[in-house]
């Protein structure tokens, strides 16, 4: 009986570690998320985007955004947990500076529109993450090896013009990182549940970095793939 007792006490202990975790990387996601949809909308409706998108500076954001990403993920045990909070926050501004430019291509009504979509199915798949009792880990090299292949198969389509091309990397991509959120979010329980919580503020605080990070790009990413479908064009 003091055994039974004893493991329902570990279990519920993890269960506790794990939600106030989650509650972290959800948190952080969502400021990421908002500061990127603000600086996005101001900068298409100040005309910034314009200018932008005929400037050699815009090129030069994109690439300062592939090098934070990549800084982080590679310094994150390194550096101070609240340089990692400043490099994320710096990461959700260039890219709200980058994504302005879905302003000159599509509707606002169509952006918002997808936008809710986007939500709910990241919503629906964060939640099938957390409840399933089936492991998700085998499907992170499949997910990997499908991301691979839509980034080069778009990359190959610059060259191609290939509309065939250009509806099947969507729709791929839509399953892919519907498929990563669902798999990312059951990761990132599982941390909470190892024992992340017990390594110290500064491992919480930076482990609650990297996994809104990586959140954030699920979402961002299937925003972009569904705006493909729904996005209505301004033209």
């Amino acid at each position: 009986m003091y055994g039974n007792t004893n493991q329902m006490t570990v279990a519920h202990a993890r269960q506790a570690a794990s939600t106030i975790f989650l509650a972290k990387v959800f948190n952080w996601m969502g400021i990421g998320l908002a500061i990127t949809g603000v600086i996005a909308y101001l900068t298409a409706a100040s005309g910034l985007a314009l200018q932008l998108a005929a400037s050699p500076l815009f090129m030069i954001l994109i690439i300062g955004e592939l090098g934070l990403v990549f800084f982080l993920s590679a310094r994150v045990d390194k550096i101070q947990a609240t340089t990692a909070q400043g490099l994320f926050v710096g990461y959700a501004v260039l890219n709200g500076l980058t994504l302005s430019m879905i302003f000159l291509a599509y509707t606002r009504t169509s952006i918002a529109g997808t936008f809710f979509i986007t939500a709910g199915m990241f919503g629906a798949m964060s939640v099938y993450g957390l409840v399933t009792k089936r492991d998700l880990s085998g499907m992170g090299s499949f997910l990997f090896m499908g991301l691979i292949g839509i980034i080069i198969a778009s990359i190959v389509n610059i060259f191609l013009q290939s509309s065939a091309v250009y509806w099947v990397t969507s729709m791929i991509g839509v399953l892919v990182f519907v498929g990563l959120t669902a798999y990312d979010v059951q990761r990132i329980k599982t941390m909470g549940e190892q024992g992340i919580m017990a390594q110290g503020d500064q491992m919480i605080r930076k482990g609650a970095i990297m996994g809104a990070l990586t959140l954030y790009l699920d979402f961002i990413n299937l925003f972009l793939m569904l705006l493909r479908f729904f996005g209505g064009s301004r033209d």
